[in-house]
């Protein structure tokens, strides 16, 4: 038998909210909560927060790990009424207001669900063993070490006067989805064959790698402006990135894709097509909405559950949107992106707060659309704030101030500054050590 934790105060008159969820929408959430008369549990998976938008620095060497992904108990540490759990929720009893985690499942006043999203190969499962994403630190180290791996197995193959289509087989690089990550990516993966890793090999030329970026839509960065996707493209392309969009992958095996009708040889081939929702729907036993994602009321509690709270990508938000200029823009569904689930967190909190205080709670989620950033390669982005846009320079340092600024802890901001200075002045990546090959 299941033990149950209601993690009340001693004198039990404190509400207790229990948050699954350590990313944007249930960090800011849990950050909402500080000096608050509620007791909140933080329960995740893995012991740090992600900050997803620099993940793909932590997988091509720019940065480490814990510059960009603090443990979560470190941020919570002056927070004195937040305790925070590792263990992964199995389900959800809403009749008894239990969350299940092992060994003891924990009882809730109320309940914010920012479980977030993970990889979707529409139906091809099988192909993640070929084909990894970007999920976890463990998926960033898998796949720093594939990309570096495959310049060892290449200058190994070429020492031994192997034919020249294996040697070019293994420095083909493949990536599949052509929005903000794979962007991000091909760029990075680009300067690192033609920058970083230049003079370092005596019998292949990283210079000489192929890159290719697949997009099943028209263009690449499909949410941007087509001006900027445009840009983009074209910067992609002079670092030497072979872009195909409108082309869908049809498979992929341990050789490679097929593309097209092309079958293209790969010893790295990487994943960035599509997302889908955690399986908070089935935990609550509701009809998902888009990608899987849970249907919210205005105020983002769950129909039929006023305190249950769904945030972040998990969540099916319709909201209305005002630029950064104040201006009502539209009403619509919010992107998954770190804006969106930040403000969402921030709202709940709010919104639980002024309940438990007796005060009238805000009724209605409205989103501040501060608009969409990618980096593009070595100081260059694509800048979309609604009202402005811009690629190139300029739009990287908006990129890289945005970036710092949303970091958690001072040091982390510091510490990333100084090692973008770093690799920014002498073209060289901070981890390039793998222990595989």
């Amino acid at each position: 038998m299941t033990a149950t934790i209601s993690h009340r105060n001693e004198s039990g008159d404190r509400s207790h909210v229990v948050i699954v969820g350590g990313g944007f929408g249930g960090l800011y959430a849990a950050k909402g909560f500080s000096g608050s008369r509620v007791r909140v549990t933080l329960v995740d998976k893995h012991n740090y927060h992600m900050f997803r938008p620099l993940m793909y620095q932590l997988a091509t060497g720019i940065l480490a790990a814990d510059e960009v992904a603090p443990p979560l108990r470190a941020v919570f540490r002056g927070q004195s009424n937040i305790d925070v759990l590792m263990g992964e929720v199995t389900g959800i009893d809403t009749r008894n207001q239990i969350v299940r985690v092992a060994p003891c499942d924990l009882r809730y006043d109320y309940l914010i669900l920012a479980t977030g999203i993970r990889s979707n190969y529409f139906g091809h499962e099988d192909w993640q063993q070929f084909a990894p994403a970007l999920d976890s630190l463990d998926d960033a180290d898998q796949i720093r070490c594939k990309i570096l791996t495959a310049f060892e197995k290449a200058e190994r193959m070429a020492s031994c006067n192997a034919p020249a289509e294996q040697v070019s087989a293994m420095l083909t690089f493949v990536l599949v989805g052509g929005g903000t990550v794979g962007v991000e990516l091909a760029g990075t993966i680009a300067e690192l064959c033609r920058v970083a890793l230049r003079n370092e090999f005596r019998h292949i030329d990283p210079s000489m790698a192929k890159i290719y970026l697949y997009e099943g839509a028209p263009r690449i960065l499909p949410s941007f402006p087509e001006d900027l996707s445009i840009k983009a493209k074209r910067h992609l392309e002079a670092l030497g990135v072979k872009v195909r969009a409108g082309v869908t992958v049809d498979r992929v095996d341990d050789t490679g894709i097929m593309a097209g009708g092309a079958h293209v040889l790969s010893g790295t081939v990487l994943w960035s097509a599509g997302v889908i929702a955690s399986p908070a729907a089935t935990w609550l036993g509701v009809e998902p909405g888009r990608g899987g994602r849970v249907k919210v009321n205005p105020d983002l509690s769950v129909p039929g559950l006023p305190n249950v709270f769904v945030v972040g990508d998990t969540a099916d938000v319709v909201a209305d949107t005002r630029n950064i200029l104040g201006v009502k823009t539209g009403r619509g569904a919010m992107p998954g992106l770190a804006q969106p689930a930040i403000q969402e967190g921030q709202f709940v909190s709010k919104l639980i707060v002024a309940r438990v205080e007796g005060k009238q709670p805000p009724s209605s989620f409205s989103y501040l659309d501060k608009g969409d950033l990618a980096v593009v390669g070595r100081a260059y982005a694509v800048a979309d704030l609604r009202f402005w846009r811009s690629a190139g320079f300029a739009a990287w340092l908006l990129w890289a101030g945005v970036h710092i600024y949303f970091l958690i802890g001072y040091a982390n901001r510091f510490f990333v500054l100084t090692r973008w200075a770093i690799t920014f002045l002498t073209r060289r990546r901070h981890v390039r050590t793998c222990g595989k090959g």
